[in-house]
């Protein structure tokens, strides 16, 4: 398989040293179900019959959550539920989980999607390509069992782990702002927001203030309220110095 958009060539056996996405999780996936952990909603709306990734996506954040949580249990003893919940949501959150999928699944080219999908680039969207990660993993779960899947997940997410347990206020840039903040006496947080963009595909500008002072200290933009708050407050932790 090697287009985006609705190509039906088979996907190269399992055991098969031509197929670099089974070399890079190191694993076997039978050729319908891996075919199946490919499919996009898109591509199987204009090909009845054909099986998505959902199932196998709802499977694989479960299993995804479970490995994560025992590593990082057993990895960091004395971090509290707190600390432990942070590492773990950011660690399998869909900017993460992205990263995986481009860096080192170099997934894109072998998503299957629906005309319309492919030509927004939806091969390289994060959304799509963390749904993607989770329906790999939950493909190996169904062949291999949480074993198998074990393996796997340790194999994508185990450095950004470490990577994560080490980074400090970046777990919640937000809450560290808030803690800067208070330390140097500028007085509680607050955000100015504003929206722009199509109502399908709104983009949210945040502006992090804090006490009376109407200087803004950071700015961000992001899909939701959220995210643009978080690079808002990062910004603005790294201005404060």
């Amino acid at each position: 398989m090697t287009s985006t958009t609705t190509n039906t060539t088979a996907v190269p056996a399992p055991t098969s040293p031509s197929n670099p996405l089974l070399e890079a999780l190191g694993t076997t996936i039978s050729p319908e179900l891996l075919v199946q952990a490919l499919t996009h909603r898109s591509f199987s709306h204009e090909h009845p019959g054909a099986l998505n990734y959902e199932r196998l996506e709802f499977l694989g954040d479960a299993v995804l959550e479970l490995v994560a949580t025992e590593t990082l249990f057993a990895n960091h003893p004395d971090m509290t539920e707190g600390q432990l919940a942070k590492i773990r949501a950011k660690a399998v959150s869909e900017g993460a989980l992205s990263v995986i999928a481009r860096d080192k699944l170099h997934v894109g080219p072998y998503i299957l999607l629906g005309h319309g999908e492919a030509e927004q680039g939806g091969a390289d969207k994060s959304s799509i390509l963390c749904d993607i990660v989770e329906s790999l993993i939950g493909a190996t779960f169904v062949e291999h069992g949480i074993d198998g899947a074990r393996e796997v997940v340790h194999r994508l997410v185990d450095d950004t782990l470490t990577e994560m347990a080490a980074e400090g206020p970046a777990l919640d840039w937000k809450t560290s702002l808030e803690v800067k903040a208070h330390q140097l006496g500028k007085g509680e947080v607050h955000y100015r927001m504003a929206v722009s963009g199509p109502e399908y595909e709104p983009v949210f500008t945040a502006q992090a203030l804090l006490g009376d002072d109407d200087k803004v200290w950071g700015s961000g933009t992001g899909s939701s309220k959220r995210k643009a708050q978080l690079a808002a407050a990062e910004v603005a932790w790294k201005a404060l110095g």
